[in-house]
């Protein structure tokens, strides 16, 4: 048997050390504090959480290979300084039938250490190309001490909070919430609106997949996508957030369908709801297949930034209002999933 620290798995990004990686890491030419290019970031936690699984698939099945099929709350505790190296320490911490739970705790170490974040991927065991691959069964781990128990069950319950908060999000409005939707559409009819109309805060890319892109056999790499929908929703953002827009949390991100070389992606972000001086933007990934034939979604994320300054001090941002039941729909399940991040966790 296998316990979870036998698992465990580092690496370095040396920012530290490398002029060139450094600059590839910036947002912008200056020295900022929180200045890091948080998409690359998503890029590389995918493929740690992907080389820590394959690390474990392969004693048991060589041939085998990981996709993602999750990426739980991911949760920025402080600002990364991008003059530093970052620490990867990933273990498994849960295995189920042919899941895997991997945790990742993100820091710099040094004097002070600075705990950036820390996260959680769910990541599929597979065997077999195309529509013959399938799911293939692995061991369990042993738990011998509290600490790794306590990881386990932490595991465990993370995906019932989410299937929870799921089913919350489709429970009709509750008696405050269909009083505060109904004041943002009377709103709309007075003159002098202090605010947006969520409508007009959307950004859309069409992007074609290739080879470059691929990393397993037959499928593009998902830490590109989520890369790419991070990076237009950044911008996105920015429609409502005058100063510094800087990545407070991502509540989740899932993976539905797989995409293939020669898909074209529809990449869509939209402002769905603004609170003090946090702004949360819903992204969506639909694939399109080559042939034109099949088009499904992706992956959908939701992703809370904060609007800061230089110094990272809190900005206001101004009210969003919805004005159709859709928008509605999106400004309601960001306000509860808003609301249940910062209930449970202290953010940037």
């Amino acid at each position: 048997m296998t316990r979870p620290n036998d698992t465990s798995y580092y690496e370095t990004l040396p920012l530290g050390s490398d002029p060139a990686l450094r600059r590839r890491h910036m947002v912008v030419d200056e020295d900022l504090p929180g200045n890091l290019r948080f998409g690359l970031l998503l890029e590389i936690l995918d493929l740690v959480a992907e080389r820590t699984a394959l690390n474990y698939v392969n004693r048991f099945h060589p041939e085998a290979r990981v996709v993602t099929a999750a990426i739980d709350n991911i949760f920025v505790r402080h600002a990364a300084d991008v003059n530093r190296d970052i620490a990867f320490h990933a273990r498994i911490n849960h295995v189920g039938r042919s899941s895997l739970v991997i945790g990742i705790r993100v820091e710099q170490p040094g004097e002070p250490a600075n705990h950036i974040a820390s996260c959680y991927f769910t990541m599929v065991a597979r065997s077999g190309m195309g529509d013959g691959a399938v799911s293939v069964s692995l061991p369990p781990l042993e738990y011998l001490d509290e600490k790794e128990k306590s990881r386990a069950q932490k595991a465990i319950a993370g995906r019932e909070e989410y299937r929870h908060q799921q089913a919350a999000l489709h429970e009709p409005p509750s008696r405050e919430e269909y009083e505060t939707l109904a004041a943002l559409h009377e709103a709309q009819e007075e003159p002098g609106l202090a605010g947006h109309l969520a409508g007009r805060l959307v950004t859309d890319a069409w992007e074609r997949m290739y080879p470059e892109q691929e990393n397993v056999p037959q499928k593009i790499f998902g830490g590109y996508l989520i890369r790419r929908a991070y990076e237009l929703s950044a911008i996105c953002s920015e429609l409502v957030a005058s100063s510094r827009s800087i990545i407070a949390a991502v509540n989740r991100i899932n993976f539905f369908h797989p995409v293939r070389m020669g898909d074209k992606l529809h990449f869509t972000s939209r402002v769905v709801y603004t609170s003090g001086s946090f702004v949360c933007v819903e992204a969506s990934i639909e694939r399109i297949s080559r042939d034109r034939t099949t088009k499904a979604l992706s992956n959908s994320c939701l992703f809370t930034f904060v609007n800061v300054d230089r110094e990272l001090n809190h900005q206001p941002v101004p009210p969003i209002y919805p004005s159709t039941y859709a928008e509605d729909t999106r400004y309601l399940a960001a306000h509860r999933s808003y609301r249940s991040v910062v209930g449970h966790h202290a953010i940037i």
